[in-house]
């Protein structure tokens, strides 16, 4: 690689901290616990959506996800839950390194957008409520492509927008299913574990790049590993 990699970013958990979330599920389940098992099927079922060929809306699933895990548990969920869910998701806070994280990468020269499964509303995203979409020089959906990270289709749509070739790109995510899409594809994968995630060690998956707890220590990796390439 001879420039610096343009750094897509994942959203939900990565830049916006899920852990906002989780009084809803404390009040709901009883346990603050349960957040963890609803977003691990809502990402099963939005990919198995993708795999299956059928279109979705995130959010609309984020919630068919809530109610399937209430039957589960034999908790009712009612139109306020999903509301509720639905409101909680949209005011997730900022993780307190992301947007010092993000001026340090803007200033060294690094491009930035986002890449989301959430589709856009019209009104002002999480993102830009938690004061970092500035920072970012597009802010895509993959509601175009009709499927969801990591199917192929998401990243090359990305490739296309921002016309840079997937080999140029890297993956900033706290997913590791997230990083192994592009990975997959040429391009570069950049892990922040935030306590809750790690690589997967095993024959034929590939880890990421650069893994590190936290933005802040990601983004010196990410300045010392291509930092002093061209812009």
């Amino acid at each position: 690689m001879t420039k610096k990699p343009v750094l897509i970013f994942d959203v939900n958990e990565t830049l916006l901290d899920l852990d906002h979330v989780a009084p809803l599920f404390e009040d709901t389940f009883g346990d603050p616990a349960v957040l963890r098992e609803w977003f691990a099927q809502l990402i099963l079922y939005s990919q198995t959506m993708s795999l299956a060929g059928q279109p979705a809306d995130f959010a609309n699933l984020a919630g068919g996800v809530l109610r399937m895990t209430g039957a589960i548990r034999n908790v009712a969920i009612t139109d306020d839950h999903v509301a509720d869910l639905k409101e909680a998701i949209g005011t997730m806070p900022a993780h307190p390194d992301a947007a010092s994280s993000l001026q340090m990468l803007r200033e060294k020269g690094f491009r930035l957008a986002t890449l989301t499964n959430s589709a856009p509303s019209g009104k002002p995203s999480a993102l830009d409520l938690a004061g970092l979409g500035d920072f970012f020089e597009q802010k895509l959906s993959v509601a175009p492509t009709g499927r969801f990270k990591p199917h192929p289709a998401t990243y090359q749509m990305a490739s296309t927008k921002l016309q840079v070739p997937l080999e140029q790109m890297c993956l900033v995510a706290c997913h590791v299913w997230d990083t192994i899409g592009l990975q997959s594809l040429g391009g570069k994968g950049a892990l922040v574990t935030h306590g809750v995630n790690a690589p997967i060690h095993a024959d034929g998956v590939p880890l990421p790049d650069l893994v590190a707890p936290t933005l802040g220590e990601l983004v010196q990796m990410v300045d010392q590993a291509w930092g002093d390439l061209q812009d």
